[in-house]
């Protein structure tokens, strides 16, 4: 299975990316077939070269099989090689657990009926 992915260079905290084809099983800064273009995130978005791709060999790796991964497939979108994805879903992760979450629902509803509660006695007071 092939894999169209970024793989690390740079130098420590002056990261710069290529985007390859590789073997999916192979390690991040592994063995490629293909350099495919280059991604530097520490130019302003607007810049020409913040990324750069070679969009008849991306189009042909495409055609063969190749899946891009997540941040490619979106910079591939951008340049109109593909679809958008769909978004995936968050991790629920940064949630509060189950109990807690019903408990805030609780008290949600106690205020908001002791709102409309008080509602009518302002009214009628007036």
């Amino acid at each position: 299975m092939l894999a169209i992915r970024m793989t690390r260079h740079g130098t420590k905290k002056r990261p710069f990316f290529h985007i390859v084809v590789a073997d999916a099983r192979s390690p991040r800064d592994g063995r490629f077939i293909e350099k495919l273009g280059t991604y530097n995130p520490l130019l302003p978005r607007e810049h020409e070269t913040r990324i750069t791709l070679d969009k008849e060999r991306i189009a042909h790796w495409l055609q063969v099989g190749a899946r891009p991964s997540d941040r490619v497939a979106k910079f591939l979108a951008n340049a109109e090689l593909m679809k958008p994805r769909e978004r995936r879903e968050q991790t629920k992760k940064n949630q509060p657990r189950a109990k807690t979450q019903e408990r805030m629902k609780a008290a949600a509803a106690a205020e908001a009926a002791a709102a409309t509660a008080e509602a009518p006695k302002e009214a009628a007071a007036s």
